[in-house]
């Protein structure tokens, strides 16, 4: 198993920056994006509405507690989770992408794992060159490499779909090179994911969709109908004491594969037999946030995010041959990729006012595992005693953090701003080896 560990120190040092005031200036908001205000165990975080931007604190692309968006220096976006999911789609990439230009999400198809774990880019630049915090802390990225003709080749990403629209109150995204300050997987930007603070208050939501499609392709044209697809989401907000929260949420997710692969002149008469388009998947989310007033000006904080995900993409269809008959399969069959996904996202942190320092010292945790399967296939090498399912293999990743942020602001040159930080991160990867009958033939 092999392991790899990293440590970095950010000194900005003695960050001076002039405080601009546009209190007679009103731009316009960016389309999309809704006033957020800042995270607190005492403001409940459900429905967004409208405010003046100047007050949108920012905590992306800034090491100056209290900063506006208006007073950063970053261009910021701040993005409402009651924008996000009046989007039209519970996936949070593609609701980020109908509200974000400079992010897209590409919907690839038939390149195997990536089907399942979607990478989302930045600025056009590599999906590992985004660097995504939940919370202000460091994401883990998904155990796939995109090996396949996709987006994303060569790199492994932050799968955005591990975390639901329901779970957040707000993202920020930074959208311009940070590797000043957030190290070289910043080159395209960041995206912050803000988790929802509650006390109390709840909700559920149900969405239900399908398709009317004319599909319109090189051999013809077919309509298709169905496809759906049916999400249903909550949340509760729970007190802790006097100022504590704990927040909890969950998503349910269960959609139907699509199919625009166009009709195979092959067979007679001609007739669709592949499938090109979305994978059938079912996915569940559960995440907790919490906050705990310790005394002193100090601050526990923490939270546990667990998402499983199994997906069913198709392979090229094997059409009717001397093999396939023998291999139990007369008329052909269509290989199915069978991806089980299981991801853990957790930290824990204090941070508070020491001799007139703020200080972050916190610890987080992800895990990602993905077993590979494919179903509906055959090895030839076995002839009619071949298994028809098969277990590919396995990819786990992890990665464990752990960083001191300190900073101060002085009452010099109107707003001087001291601060420091160290982080070590440790990562390790591992591939498990699949049944041999998924890639050798029969023992002799």
């Amino acid at each position: 198993m092999p392991f790899r560990r990293s440590l970095a120190i950010a000194m900005p040092g003695l960050a001076l920056a002039a405080a601009s005031h546009a209190a007679a200036q009103q731009a316009p908001a960016q389309a999309g994006q809704t006033a957020a205000t800042p995270a607190g165990p005492d403001h409940e975080q459900g429905a967004a509405g409208p405010a003046d931007e100047t007050n949108d604190i920012v905590v992306t692309g800034t090491r100056t507690a209290g900063r506006s968006r208006l007073d950063s220096v970053s261009p910021v976006d701040v993005l409402s989770a009651t924008t996000l999911r009046q989007q039209g789609t519970t996936e949070l990439a593609a609701a980020l992408q109908a509200v974000a230009p400079s992010i897209d999400f590409p919907r690839a198809a038939a390149v195997d794992g990536t089907d399942a774990i979607r990478p989302a880019t930045l600025r056009g630049l590599s999906p590992d060159e985004t660097l995504v915090l939940v919370n202000g802390v460091r994401g883990h990225t998904s155990a796939l490499l995109n090996v396949n003709g996709s987006v994303g080749r060569g790199a492994a990403a932050v799968d955005l779909n591990t975390i639901p629209t329901v779970t957040l109150d707000r993202i920020e995204v930074l959208r311009d090179g940070a590797s000043a300050q957030y190290g070289s997987d910043a080159i395209a930007g960041v995206v912050n994911l803000r988790l929802r603070e509650a006390r109390s208050g709840g909700g559920a939501q149900v969405d239900y969709g399908f398709y009317d499609t004319d599909v319109d392709t090189a051999r013809g044209s077919r309509s298709v109908k169905g496809e759906h697809a049916v999400t249903v989401s909550g949340w509760q907000g729970l007190g802790l004491g006097e100022d504590g929260f704990l927040t909890l949420s969950g998503e349910f997710l269960h959609r139907e594969p699509t199919n625009r692969a166009d009709f195979d002149p092959r067979v007679t008469p001609t007739q669709v037999t592949g499938r090109f388009g979305d994978p059938r998947e079912e996915q569940y989310s559960l995440w907790a946030n919490a906050g705990y007033g310790l005394g002193g000006g100090f601050r526990l904080y923490g939270w546990f995010g667990y998402t499983d995900r199994d997906t069913r993409s198709a392979a090229f269809p094997r059409l009717a041959a001397a093999a396939t008959v023998l291999a139990g399969y007369p008329g052909g069959f269509l290989p199915i990729i069978n991806t089980k996904s299981r991801d853990i996202n957790s930290a824990l942190g204090v941070k508070g006012d020491l001799g007139g320092w703020s200080v972050d010292v916190s610890a987080s945790y992800g895990r990602n595992a993905i077993d590979f399967r494919t179903l509906n296939s055959a090895n030839y090498a076995y002839g009619s005693a071949t298994p028809h399912d098969f277990y590919d293999g396995k990819l786990t990743y992890d990665q464990l953090v752990g960083g001191i942020d300190v900073s101060r602001k002085f009452d010099v040159f109107k707003s001087l701003n001291v601060a420091f930080g160290v982080e070590g991160r440790r990562e390790s990867f591992a591939i498990g080896a699949g049944e041999l009958a998924s890639y050798a033939t029969p023992p002799a």
